[in-house]
């Protein structure tokens, strides 16, 4: 009964944020701007929906309600990207090239690093202190890559890879829309019908392979799945770091059920809520006097510190 209060009512506020976005300041032709508004929100929402299917599911497979693929990496790995391309295309090659070639390649790389880089370590069940020390060495790597080529290409070229480089919720890319969507649908619709396994797999590995379980196929089926939304994510609005995170541990908090179905749907509704409705106040109720990555990897931030420093209490 709690549970589905706790829907309705996260429901409700999706959809209040959803109609202020769609209705806020709403002035001129009123057809073209509700058009404009529809794929910002489609965009919105589907980055919501991404992100927080790939962070439950990321740490189901790793163990612990502390990483997220953004911590592991993969969001400097998606900046070094953007700059090598640059470097290797120029300024007009870069631009000019595909959207959609240039996604596929971005996805093809972030499924590439799980595989070399975070499959061993899952399957050699580091502890969280490793695992966190290699996101920090993972990410600092591709960090330093990245202000090394930065360095040897023009100011004028890394001005354009760099709009890439930074989260923007107020201009998504909507030229990916459509197969930002339909991947999604695809990897979320694959992630949620095995919700029952992952309910099992939160068991622990030992629990979970004494069950019947197929541990390292299943697990690495999912890493690559959530690699895969992680791309959508990143070829929409740019790296955010701790949003995932954010959304994560509030659902698990305001869920009374572990059971994966539930936890899904209640972190999917508050991304929507966050992205929606941030983006609604920061852009017309403060006349956008900060930017939503900017506040939500504040904040995320801020939830990250408190969930280290409640583990280190225990």
């Amino acid at each position: 009964m709690r549970d589905r209060l706790l829907l309705a009512v996260l429901l409700c506020l999706a959809l209040m944020a959803i109609a202020a976005f769609m209705t806020v300041n709403l002035r001129g032709n009123l057809a073209f701007a509700l058009e404009l508004r529809g794929i910002r929100l489609a965009a919105l929402v589907t980055v919501a929906t991404a992100i927080a299917l790939s962070t439950v599911v990321f740490q189901t497979i790793t163990g612990n309600r502390i990483l997220t693929p953004s911590i592991m990496g993969l969001d400097a790995l998606y900046q070094f990207g953007q700059v090598a391309l640059v470097f290797a295309l120029g300024g007009l090659g870069f631009v000019s090239l595909s959207p959609h070639l240039k996604f596929g390649l971005e996805a093809a790389a972030l499924m590439l690093l799980a595989i070399v880089i975070l499959w061993p370590a899952l399957k050699s069940r580091m502890d969280l202190t490793l695992m966190l020390l290699a996101g920090v060495v993972i990410g600092g790597l591709f960090r330093s890559l990245t202000s090394l080529v930065a360095r040897l290409i023009d100011p004028q070229e890394f001005a354009i890879a760099q709009q890439t480089m930074v989260a923007n919720f107020s201009s998504p890319n909507t030229e990916l829309l459509a197969i930002a969507m339909f991947v999604t649908l695809l990897a979320g619709g694959y992630v949620f019908a095995r919700r029952n396994l992952l309910d099992i797999i939160a068991l622990g590995r030992d629990t979970a392979i004494g069950l019947g379980v197929e541990w390292n196929r299943v697990v690495l089926i999912h890493l690559l799945l959530v690699s895969l939304l992680v791309s959508v994510s990143t070829a929409l609005v740019g790296p955010v770091t701790f949003f995932g995170l954010l959304i994560a541990a509030l659902a698990e908090r305001l869920t009374p059920s572990r059971r994966h179905g539930r936890v899904f749907v209640t972190a999917m509704l508050l991304g929507v809520i966050v992205l929606v409705g941030g983006q609604t106040v920061l852009q017309h109720g403060l006349g956008q006097a900060s930017t939503l990555s900017v506040v939500v990897d504040f904040v995320g931030g801020l939830v990250f510190i408190l969930l280290l420093l409640r583990r280190r209490l225990r």
